[in-house]
């Protein structure tokens, strides 16, 4: 993983995000039934992404001028690639008879407001080009992504990941002791 963290802005917030959770739990066949993890989560949105603004100001911006959205789609798009500086250096231990033992791969972190930061691994990912300029450079495209949410059993304790789905269970937490107090308030409220 290299020193500089990859960081995707998006240009537009989504309109709207899918979270899809199914429990976890043991004895499916059995009377006792418990939670036995985390729930597996998957996310779901849809980018767009549009260089008409930056058109418009051509001269303000020469590389979207020259190269249209390629680089934030290959932003996007290299978070599914092995930087190549691995990828040779792994050919050239290979051909010299030694072995490279992986290190921990690199996850994603989804930031969605102060309250939704999550590790998270892409399982899918397509770009819908819509529209080019005159050499054929995309200029408006629509990325749909689907994330898995990575949770503290898929981290070991001293990863920055286990703590920071830890972090996002407990902000989870606060809110349902929240909601919940809010309720039996409203409860009280009108039996009196």
């Amino acid at each position: 993983m290299g020193l500089i963290p990859q960081v995707v802005i998006f240009q537009y917030n989504p309109e709207t995000l899918t979270r899809t959770l199914k429990a976890k739990r043991s004895g499916e066949n059995s009377k006792e039934k418990r939670l036995t993890g985390p729930p597996l989560e998957d996310i779901t949105l849809k980018i767009e992404i549009d260089a008409a603004d930056q058109l418009e100001k051509s001269g303000q911006n020469p590389s979207t001028v020259l190269l249209g959205i390629n680089p934030q789609l290959a932003a996007l798009e290299m978070m599914l690639y092995p930087k190549s500086t691995t990828v040779i250096a792994s050919i050239a231990l290979a051909q010299a008879g030694a072995i490279e033992v992986a290190s921990d791969e690199p996850f994603t972190l989804f930031v969605w407001g102060p309250s939704k930061v999550l590790p998270v691994k892409i399982t899918n990912f397509s770009i819908t080009e819509q529209q080019y300029d005159p050499i054929l450079n995309p200029i408006a495209a629509e990325v749909s992504l689907t994330l898995e949410v990575l949770t503290y059993e898929d981290f070991k304790t001293t990863h920055v990941g286990f703590s920071l789905f830890l972090a996002h269970q407990i902000v989870k937490e606060t809110f349902a002791a929240i909601g919940s107090i809010s309720n039996a308030a409203s409860v009280v409220e009108g039996a009196l």
